[in-house]
């Protein structure tokens, strides 16, 4: 006989989750205010209670009450009459407390590369040619031996594939500028809205959510989400990231006596509303094949009309609170909801739907066969933790017991793309300098050259303007023989010279005599 817990009961019948069955996920959905936060809380203690850790995103603030024991009330007394459970009691679950922005919660972090180009052009609505110049950049990166690892590394990478775009597009082709501009809007948007938070290391240890006790209580993951569901795209993002990174990682289980992690998504409606073809079959993809990997995922909406049809076929698990029928529109969620189920012949399942109170549930279960059980008409049975959020005071408190506080708290900022290609910039811009000296040495060497022989010519001219001018003055006052003399000494260069010279001396000293 499988292991199984309780979900609910109305006195005559009770529905017991089968734990062998779990991983073929679940559904829980209802309008606001009629008990989904409850029901979730109920299941995440019966998953916790048979050594199942889970992974769950608080939207309210709400569940964080797990890491409380629950007070006695009247009506939880009599809910435990109603269902005969014989060994309730109020205690507390071993929590960790997530979140994304590092403000109720240890940091989750992952890094670019671990997320991937596919998921990042599906974020951020690329085009085919936008997403093949993302998909370079990886590549790219991958070649040149530099780690992607936050928003300022790929940011760097793209501005520096877009100034070595002619090189860079004869080995990995077209790099539009219009592309690489049209990423990095996207990313700037990206990190004004915080995500600059998640995108780092120490990135998720996986393991780390996978944990149970010394005395075999599944530890419940509790990422607080009461801010990240403002950022839709983000969230749905992530929590696709999260499990993805499961199926890649984890090895198959084949069939197994209880799952080895158990999800709930909240708002599950944010997964699907406006994303793109490409990223609902990705989900899908996930849905179907990560239960042979051992992981349960729970859905959480309003109606299961939010959830597409080819994920809502694989959720066998259900619990289906009050819906309104206001509208046409809400009429059809009525129908949709109570074809979901197998019928019960004792009642009408589109009519009760609309019946339900506070606190009351259609639940049907898969049973050892793998079959749903005839939809039945319960009352979810009372938590044994707090019902409502802690206070902030007793939040520190958990999170300063976590022993994942002294791994996560700390950013660690180590060298990857950014710093690399800043050294190179870095490098450049010095060698550029070095050139930009020495090629003004040289032009101040050749001006100072230049002026040299310049001031040199100067002088030479000086001088010989000033020798005309002394040959010119001193001609007046020489006398006929020293003019004679000079112009025979300039004439001694020749033999002609010489001999006139000897000639015209000897008839002057002859005439003396």
């Amino acid at each position: 006989m499988s292991e199984r817990f309780l979900i609910g009961g109305n006195g005559q019948h009770t529905v017991q989750l089968n734990l062998r069955m779990a991983n073929r996920h679940g559904l829980i959905a209802g309008a606001t205010g009629t008990g989904k936060t409850v029901s979730l809380q109920v299941l995440a203690e019966g998953f916790a209670k048979a050594g199942v850790p889970v992974f769950m995103a608080d939207i309210k603030g709400d569940l964080s009450g797990l890491a409380k024991a629950g007070k006695p009330h009247p009506k939880v007394d009599e809910r435990v009459q109603l269902m005969q459970i014989s060994d309730y009691q109020q205690r507390v679950f071993p929590c960790v407390f997530w979140d994304l922005y590092a403000k109720n919660g240890h940091p989750v972090r992952a890094t670019i590369s671990d997320f991937g180009p596919l998921l990042l052009a599906n974020f951020f609505d690329l085009n085919e040619t936008q997403t093949a110049v993302l998909y370079a950049a990886f590549k790219i990166a991958d070649d040149q031996g530099m780690l992607l690892l936050d928003l300022k590394d790929l940011q760097a990478m793209l501005n520096w594939m877009k100034d070595e775009r002619k090189t860079l597009e004869d080995e990995y082709g077209g790099i539009s500028e219009a592309s690489i501009a049209a990423i990095q809007r996207r990313l700037m948007m990206l990190d004004q809205e915080g995500a600059d938070n998640f995108f780092g290391e120490p990135a998720l240890d996986l393991n780390h959510l996978m944990q149970t006790t010394l005395e075999g209580t599944g530890v419940i993951n509790i990422l607080d989400a009461t801010t990240l569901v403002n950022q839709p795209k983000l969230y749905a993002i992530f929590l696709l990231w999260l499990v993805s990174e499961l199926f890649e990682n984890l090895p198959e289980q084949g069939d197994a006596d209880k799952p080895k992690l158990v999800f709930f998504f909240d708002e599950a409606h944010l997964l699907f509303n406006g994303a793109p073809k490409l990223l609902v079959d990705k989900i899908e993809q996930v849905v179907r094949l990560i239960r042979s990997k051992g992981v349960g995922i729970y859905f959480i909406s309003q109606s299961p009309a939010d959830i597409p049809d080819n994920v809502l076929g694989q959720l066998g698990n259900r619990i289906q609170h009050a819906l309104r029928a206001f509208t046409p529109k809400d009429q059809q969620a009525v129908k949709v909801a109570a074809q979901t189920f197998r019928p019960n012949p004792a009642f009408s399942t589109e009519g009760v739907i609309t019946e339900l109170g506070i606190g009351e549930a259609l639940v049907s279960v898969l049973d050892d066969k793998g079959s749903p059980t005839p939809v039945e008409r319960v009352f979810i049975a009372p938590p044994a933790s707090r019902i409502g959020p802690l206070t902030t005071e007793e939040r520190v408190e958990v999170m300063n017991r976590s022993p994942y506080k002294t791994i996560y708290n700390q950013m660690i900022d180590r060298e990857s793309a950014y710093e690399v290609l800043k050294a190179r910039v870095t490098q450049q811009q010095h060698t550029e300098q070095q050139q930009k000296v020495q090629e003004q040495l040289r032009v101040e060497q050749e001006r100072i050259f230049k002026e040299q022989q310049k001031q040199q010519q100067q002088i030479q001219r000086e001088q010989a303007r000033a020798q005309q001018q002394a040959e010119r003055g001193g001609a007046r006052r020489e006398s006929a023989a020293e003019a004679l003399a000079k112009s025979a000494a300039r004439a001694i260069g020749s033999n002609l010279g010489r001999q006139i010279v000897r000639g015209i001396l000897g008839s002057l000293l002859g005439g003396r005599r």
